[in-house]
């Protein structure tokens, strides 16, 4: 299992925008092949704070998928609207396996 951690800080005026760029991004990316699991987090207490949570069965299914129309709409519809830019960290899933 290949997974990446997306940390994301958005800016206050686009959190909504966002939130909705990543619904229909992440509605796409769960049908994808090899796609275990999609999620979209907002953190509790600092609401422009983003985690995507990606698991995939294999690198390879990771690198297609930034392949994909959806995912590069959401790249260009969300780039302006972040305060930083984000940051992805890839580790290999251990377990479950």
């Amino acid at each position: 299992m290949h997974t990446t951690i997306v940390y994301i800080y958005v800016k206050p005026e686009n959190i909504d925008e966002f939130k909705l760029a990543c619904e229909k991004n992440h509605r796409q990316s769960v049908l994808e092949p090899g796609n275990l699991r999609f999620d979209v987090l907002q953190l509790a207490d600092d609401p422009g704070q983003f985690v995507l949570y990606e698991a995939y069965a294999s690198a390879d299914d990771a690198a297609k998928h930034k392949e994909t129309q959806h995912y590069l709409l959401w790249q260009e519809t969300v780039a302006d609207w972040m305060a930083s830019p984000r940051r992805g960290v890839s580790y290999n899933g251990l377990l479950p396996d």
